[in-house]
């Protein structure tokens, strides 16, 4: 039988073992890692293209994300992404390097984040308690090393230092959030600072300038957003600065925005990259593309026509409110104008729809389909996705983007995977959810 006073004593040791005591939440796992294995699993991919090289990543409370190479397993994986003074000095592992093409990824408009510490990759893997999903583990997906690619550790990226969201790409509608001194993840909401990260430098400089080992390519991809030719650092930072404002905005700055121009005329749907209110800061036309096809083999019971709201107001759809997909947009509600925004389809069969009696509300302008997730935190469960549930337009039929129809101008958006429980109704200036009253009073009218 072990002592007491034996186990309190190797208690105090593991403690006092760690170099960041007083920043780190998580008491290492192991005393240390099996070398051997650890090089297997994490090794460098020196074939990489890197947009940024050895920079910070800065909390928009000014504090840093750094990882302990020992909290995790024998190979350094399973460490927990962990937030405290910013100090390269005393505190190891506040460095990362942002890879934008390699061996571990081949995804346009997409990045991984990789620890200069240990080389493990930013991940996100839904499978894991609650808390304990966002950590590091060998690039590629596989523990030992021996992996790829994997979408649990893309991310969206449009070549800019931030400030940006962390959205892995297998889950699209979550993001990265700090919580006290961790890492962990939570539903995207544009309007919580807490989700936004910025890359710099250890000295405080902002990380837009490629570092001295980016390749040609990389400086390019960098600075795209402000021009083809070289841009000034005043240029570099109006366009950093006007990124930050629009994708700190919150949806009812984002909701007034589209009654103003509504009454203009309405938001013309983006060819080229814009800032974004949601995930990746950046319209990014061919993610776009890719995303939301139009279904030219559909039967539309009713092509571009206005629908209204049990309120009299119209639905209306503003592209530049979502992510950089045009995913994730709120379906806002606004005085009736007949603009291009509050024109949908109303599909109802095609690639995406093969239930009887049932129809897919798309909107004409983005292709984008109605859609409910009663995973998303209320208020925001009602957005605009792309048809079939899958963000990288991958999907086929999604229940909760049919609804029922029997050809009538008259209907009830009752989502078929709530099953009569909960309807989309009128909220505040948007769409939102709510129990299915069956009163008549969730009425939308197709103004045909």
């Amino acid at each position: 039988m072990y002592s007491p006073i034996l186990v309190f004593l190797g208690l105090q040791s593991l403690v006092a073992a760690s170099p960041v005591t007083s920043s780190s939440v998580f008491r290492r796992t192991v005393d240390k890692l099996d070398k051997a294995a650890f090089e297997e699993a994490q090794q460098p991919d020196d074939t990489a293209t890197k947009a940024f090289s050895d920079k910070q990543i800065r909390t928009s409370d000014g504090r840093c994300l750094f990882i302990d190479e020992r909290s995790g397993d024998f190979r350094a994986n399973l460490t927990p992404i962990q937030v405290g003074t910013c100090d390269p000095d005393t505190i190891d592992g506040q460095g990362w390097d942002v890879i934008t093409a390699g061996k571990h990824n081949n995804a346009e408009n997409s990045m991984i984040v990789v620890s200069t510490l240990t080389n493990a990759c930013f991940n996100f893997d839904p499978r894991r308690a609650s808390g304990n999903q966002v950590i590091l583990f060998s690039c590629g997906g596989r523990a030992d090393g021996g992996g790829e690619v994997t979408d649990s550790q893309l991310f969206p990226f449009n070549g800019g230092s931030g400030p940006l969201t962390f959205s892995p790409e297998n889950d699209p509608q979550s993001c990265f959030i700090v919580k006290g001194d961790v890492v962990d993840v939570a539903p995207c909401d544009s309007g919580n600072a807490d989700q936004l990260f910025t890359f710099e430098d250890p000295s405080g400089d902002g990380g837009n300038a490629p570092t001295e080992t980016d390749t040609p390519a990389t400086q390019s991809a960098t600075q795209g957003t402000v021009s083809e030719t070289t841009a000034s650092t005043a240029s570099e930072m109006t366009v950093s600065a006007t990124a930050t404002e629009m994708t700190a905005s919150t949806t009812a700055t984002a909701t007034s925005a589209a009654t103003t121009d509504m009454a203009a005329g309405g938001i013309a749907n983006p060819t080229e990259a814009v800032p974004v209110s949601g995930a990746g800061g950046m319209l990014q036309p061919s993610a776009v593309a890719e995303a939301n096809q139009r279904d030219d083999t559909a039967t539309r019971a009713f092509s571009s026509v206005s629908i209204k709201a049990p309120n009299g107001q119209c639905l209306f759809i503003d592209p530049t409110a979502g992510d950089f997909r045009e995913n994730l947009i709120p379906v806002s509600l606004v005085d009736c104008a007949g603009t291009p925004n509050e024109k949908f389809d109303v599909i109802t069969a095609g690639k995406h729809n093969n239930a009887d009696n049932s129809a897919l509300i798309v909107s004409s302008l983005t292709n984008g389909c109605m859609s409910f997730d009663g995973r998303r935190q209320a208020g925001d469960t009602v957005t605009l996705f792309s048809c079939g549930g899958r963000a990288d337009g991958g999907g086929e039929t999604n229940s909760g983007q049919l609804v029922p129809f029997t050809g009538d101008t008259s209907l009830v958006f009752a989502p078929e995977s709530e099953r009569n429980a909960t309807c989309i109704v009128a909220g505040n200036g948007r769409l939102d959810s709510a129990p299915c009253a069956n009163d008549g009073s969730q009425e939308f009218t197709i103004l045909a």
